[in-house]
């Protein structure tokens, strides 16, 4: 949600509110859905990538119009709710939503001009996304069984 906040400061505040509004219905409807464990995996490779998507609408060229800015709050909510209801409680719902707070220091960097700030920290969120996702995939001495075992 986090970077939901950043992709949305520069659009405009009807597209924010409704984006900020997709997101939240969908991250409560999906936390009380408890997903199949066997999910368990793709539902964080799917929050990791989605992370890292929506944080790059900070770079986008121009701001999130409606329709743009609606589909990542959905989205943002869509994979929030699933891993609340995979891997936690639907209180934690209320944990994860004050992220979207970070909408109002990000608005204010946007009016004085400091957008450089938001890509700072957005590329700091794509690179730990792609980070988090990438490292179960890859074999390494900490996650393989070796000749001691």
């Amino acid at each position: 949600m986090a970077a939901l906040a950043l992709a949305l400061a520069r659009s405009a505040r009807g597209d924010r509110v409704a984006a900020i509004l997709s997101c939240l219905l969908a991250a409560t409807a999906l936390s009380f859905y408890a997903a199949p464990v066997a999910w368990t995996e793709a539902i964080f490779l799917g929050a990791w990538v989605s992370l890292a998507l929506t944080a790059a609408l900070t770079h986008w060229p121009t701001a999130p119009r409606r329709l743009l800015a609606m589909t990542a709050g959905l989205n943002a909510g869509v994979w929030s709710g699933l891993l609340i209801g995979r891997a936690g409680r639907p209180l934690d719902l209320a944990i994860a939503a004050p992220a979207l707070l970070l909408l109002l220091p990000a608005t204010w960097l946007v009016q004085r001009r400091w957008t450089i700030a938001l890509k700072v920290a957005a590329s700091w969120l794509i690179a730990i996304a792609v980070l988090a996702s990438v490292l179960p995939l890859i074999p390494t001495p900490g996650y393989a069984p070796d000749h001691m075992n």
